[in-house]
């Protein structure tokens, strides 16, 4: 699995070998030692989480300000284009997004640690989005940034007003967010 640390230096893309024939194909999505050895941590998933979200939806910016949680997320129908947010105040990359395209043809994954915003738009006619995550969901700790934010300046791929939940159209501007404080 080959590793590329991204322009925020604690995200990291993963591109799986895969082995393909006539009958399919066969990938190792995860392998423990070459992830920690990668992100130069040690890291245990405690939840597995699956969502299915038609085309122009976007979901995010979401974090959790207790019980940070660092996302392995991929994409295993459909595309997106996936985008993680520094919000650490003490980061050299605070306020600094990057983004990728995950889809299941390209395989893909991005790591996101704790200490991040994340959300994806849906540029398919649909997409079924997997995220493995390092603490439990809380939702009285759940934040949202406002996916627009001038602030940030996010250049989502979208040519349509995207699709939102009523809890992410009332996302807070980035500059009253909390945001991470160590």
């Amino acid at each position: 699995m080959k590793a590329t640390q991204l322009s925020i230096p604690d995200v990291y893309l993963f591109e799986p070998r895969v082995f393909g024939d006539d009958r399919g194909f066969f990938f190792e999505s995860f392998n423990k030692r070459q992830f920690e050895q990668a992100i130069s941590q040690k890291i245990a998933f405690v939840q597995s989480n699956h969502s299915r979200s038609a085309k122009h939806v976007l979901r995010g910016l979401h974090y959790q300000i207790k019980q940070p949680q660092g996302k392995l997320v991929r994409v295993i129908a459909g595309e997106v284009f996936d985008v993680a947010v520094d919000i650490r105040r003490s980061s050299p990359t605070f306020g600094q997004w990057v983004g990728e395209i995950l889809s299941a043809d390209n395989k893909k994954q991005l790591w996101i640690p704790a200490g991040f915003a994340h959300g994806f738009v849906v540029l398919s006619d649909y997409a079924e989005f997997l995220y493995d995550t390092t603490d439990y969901w809380a939702p009285e700790h759940e934040r949202c940034i406002i996916w627009n934010d001038p602030t940030l300046g996010i250049n989502w791929p979208v040519e349509v007003k995207p699709v939102l939940s009523e809890k992410d159209a009332q996302g807070e501007p980035f500059k009253t967010a909390e945001v991470y404080t160590n």
